[in-house]
């Protein structure tokens, strides 16, 4: 399917869609002449190539088995309507994705086979059981959404198997909302199959991350505005949700620049219908990123660089826009603040509000 084959009566969408892909299409800034120069000499131009330098800079993979998922986690996150809903996490472990991504370190948690028929099922299934035996037992069982995240693409048949949809579904079948997650590309009737064998509404987390063409390209996902948009299309024709994660601060990008592309980024996935929009600081601990780090063409954002973001994304209204908080204490370079900072970040998932800026004497808010 392309843009042009939705249907007369989503011409709205079908407008968006192809402004936003059409629309964005200038790239960043140009580089100064020595980090050019640095650039052309570490970083390979053909994706084959940028493939195996970025293998050659990973460490070693962490412990995980097929038998149990990696991690899970209860959370809490808005909807539209304003409720905040009890949603369970879990991160199940499987096959590698293909997909060699500039930026990525989830293959840090996944297995270089792909896991037998029945194996994802019995993750779900251990880690209810794990959920129902902890303190926040009670939380667990009123949880009305479940996202099942994979370190790569749930429609990535070497990951997930196809024919463990169906048990998949069944261990899933009482919850309101199903996010998983799927590059692009692979966005194709598997996913409306998946879709009608849940009771709940399924919404699909695609990775965005910047709608800088050329530092796309860069970022070695194999993915243009073009197609995302036409992924984003399919599932808005087949009654999909889409959730999408934004980078802040992407390799080769500098600070003033983050908070632009951030911005333009987040408007390009609202104006390809995302419910969502989910805002990633990019961080260290793949081996790639320390390397361009040694040549300064990477750094983590600042603190204020996603507060800015952030703040840009929810006083939009145009969706939810949620910050990932993981260890952002990593950005702060000013302890005394931080914790009232993060509290308003904190505010801002919660309430979808911005509230006023923090103020402090000891770093001006910087």
């Amino acid at each position: 399917m392309t843009i042009s084959d939705i249907p007369g009566e989503n011409s709205a969408i079908r407008r968006d869609i192809a402004g936003g892909c059409e629309g964005l299409s200038e790239a960043s800034p140009q580089r100064s002449s020595a980090s050019a120069l640095a650039f052309a000499e570490i970083y390979p131009r053909s994706p084959g190539e940028r493939d195996q330098w970025i293998l050659s800079h990973r460490s070693v993979r962490n412990s995980v088995t097929a038998q149990r998922a990696y991690a899970f986690l209860l959370e809490k996150e808005r909807s539209e309507t304003g409720e905040r809903k009890q949603v369970a996490t879990i991160f199940l472990t499987n096959r590698e994705c293909p997909w060699r991504c500039l930026m990525c370190d989830l293959w840090k948690n996944t297995l270089p086979e792909t896991p037998p028929i029945g194996a994802i099922p019995d993750q779900i299934d251990r880690a209810f059981a794990e959920l129902e035996t902890t303190e926040r037992a009670g939380e667990f069982r009123a949880t009305t959404w479940v996202k099942l995240y994979n370190s790569g693409s749930f429609f990535d048949r070497h990951a997930i198997p196809f024919d463990d949809y169906a048990a998949i579904a069944g261990r899933i079948s009482s919850f309101q909302r199903v996010v998983v997650e799927s590059h692009p590309a692979l966005i194709t009737e598997s996913v409306v199959h998946f879709r009608d064998l849940l009771a709940g509404k399924l919404e699909i987390a695609m990775g965005l991350e910047t709608a800088d063409p050329s530092v796309l390209d860069q970022l070695n996902k194999r993915m243009t505005l073009e197609q995302f948009g036409r992924a984003a299309a399919f599932l808005h024709v087949h009654g999909i949700d889409l959730r999408t994660f934004v980078l802040v601060k992407p390799p080769f990008v500098n600070e003033t620049d983050a908070i632009e592309w951030a911005q333009r980024s987040i408007d390009f996935a609202f104006s390809c219908g995302a419910r969502v929009v989910s805002l990633i600081p990019v961080r260290f601990g793949n081996g790639a990123l320390e390397s361009l780090a040694r040549l300064g063409l990477f750094s983590p954002p600042k603190l204020t660089t996603l507060e800015m973001a952030a703040a840009y994304g929810v006083g939009l209204r145009r969706g939810t826009v949620l910050v990932d908080l993981w260890d952002v204490e990593q950005l702060a370079a000013c302890k005394r603040c931080f914790s009232r900072r993060l509290a308003r970040l904190e505010q801002m998932n919660d309430l979808q509000i911005v509230p006023l800026a923090v103020q402090c004497q000891s770093c001006d808010g910087k």
